[in-house]
């Protein structure tokens, strides 16, 4: 008898591929959608529903996922976890945004439903293994790299369990972009030359601070210099901003480079340094929080990312009492970031991750929160 795999569909090329790899190699394959966002609620950049589009992105994905298994002659279900994906990732991007921190919530979106409530929505199909289009590899609940480096996506992966990765399979997870696209032309997949979607699902190609201000209301406050200590500008809401960014700071009649560095939620005040590459950007330790380990390895030495296009640092960890991580990079970091994710590597192999909770330099806390 066939094994049966429910493969995650997008409607992208990526898990189109992967449906037509896994029927290939003889599984019995069955498609599934999940419906994560409600789409009235998905307003334009004006703040306004969406109601001029005569389909909306998400039924657009829904019907090239249609589309795609209509052409490999497989069974498509869709299943809304609307509710889950607001009480477990919606709700926490805004919490963490409402702290002055940088949350990704790509992250809970694979630990709580792509890798959880997705998996038990297959087990009702009969799956014996589950599949995504997922850039990564898994071999007996440990997870590794894609082999396209530009595409891995393990970081993304780093906070679900060893459990939630049994019966999970990767099909692109050993091929490269290109190598996928190559595929689905050949194969005449309706999604052959769909481009990736970019941004937050939720948020899409819509403009981010507008969006965001549908939820959280505009606080305005000081923008101060670090170096001078003097009031050069008015921010309109410490969620809106992230370290390490320098456009759209809103400080006016200042052509030299600036970027932001820290912020004080309780002062309400955002933190610029100016020049081509501030010191103050820089930290040579954080500590983490919601520490999950895929691995059975705890090591005291080995490389981490602190966000996703970032580089490997080779690091030090101190396991603390209270069941924090301090991670020290002696070569010094740039623009670490309270919320994002501190991701832990050896070699090819994501042992876990940790969300970033504070930032530290000389042994002193810096001043991002």
């Amino acid at each position: 008898m066939k094994k049966k795999v429910v493969v995650g569909m997008s409607g992208g090329v990526d898990s189109s591929v992967s449906a037509y790899l896994l029927q290939k190699e003889g599984y019995e394959v069955i498609g599934l959608f999940m419906r994560n966002w409600d789409s009235m609620v998905n307003n334009d950049i004006e703040g306004n529903p969406n109601l001029n589009n005569d389909i909306c992105p998400q039924e657009q994905d829904y019907n090239d996922a249609l589309e795609v298994c209509n052409k490999l002659g497989i069974e498509l279900h869709r299943v809304n976890f609307v509710k889950e994906y607001w009480d477990n990732v919606f709700s926490y991007f805004l919490d963490e945004l409402k702290k002055g921190r940088t949350p990704n919530p790509d992250l809970m979106c694979n630990k709580y439903i792509k890798f959880d409530a997705f998996i038990e929505e297959a087990k009702k199909l009969g799956a014996d293994y589950v599949a995504t289009g997922h850039y990564a590899r898994t071999k007996d609940g440990h997870l590794y790299r894609g082999i396209d480096t530009s595409k891995d996506q393990s970081y993304f992966l780093a906070q679900v369990s060893s459990k939630q990765l049994e019966n999970v399979l990767f099909p692109v997870g050993n091929l490269n972009k290109t190598e996928v696209r190559k595929i689905a032309l050949e194969a005449d997949i309706p999604t052959a030359k769909k481009k990736d979607s970019t941004g937050i699902c939720f948020i899409g190609e819509r403009n981010y601070q507008k969006f965001i201000h549908n939820y959280l209301k505009k606080n305005p406050g000081d923008i101060i210099d670090v170096d001078t200590k003097e009031v050069i500008g008015t921010h309109e809401g410490l969620m809106n901003y992230t370290i390490g960014q320098r456009k759209q700071v809103g400080i006016a009649g200042f052509k030299d480079r600036h970027f932001v560095v820290g912020k004080n939620v309780e002062k309400n005040e955002l933190y610029v340094a100016f020049g081509e590459d501030p010191e103050s950007l820089y930290s040579d330790e954080c500590i983490i929080e919601n520490i999950n380990f895929i691995s059975d390895e705890r090591p005291e030495k080995c490389t981490a990312k602190f966000r996703y296009r970032g580089e490997d640092y080779e690091v030090f960890l101190e396991y603390l009492d209270n069941g924090e991580i301090s991670v020290k990079y002696p070569s010094k970091a740039k623009a670490v970031t309270p919320g994002q994710a501190c991701v832990l590597y050896d070699g090819e192999e994501c042992l876990g991750s940790g969300i970033i909770k504070e930032i530290k330099k000389d042994g002193k806390k810096l001043w991002y929160l």
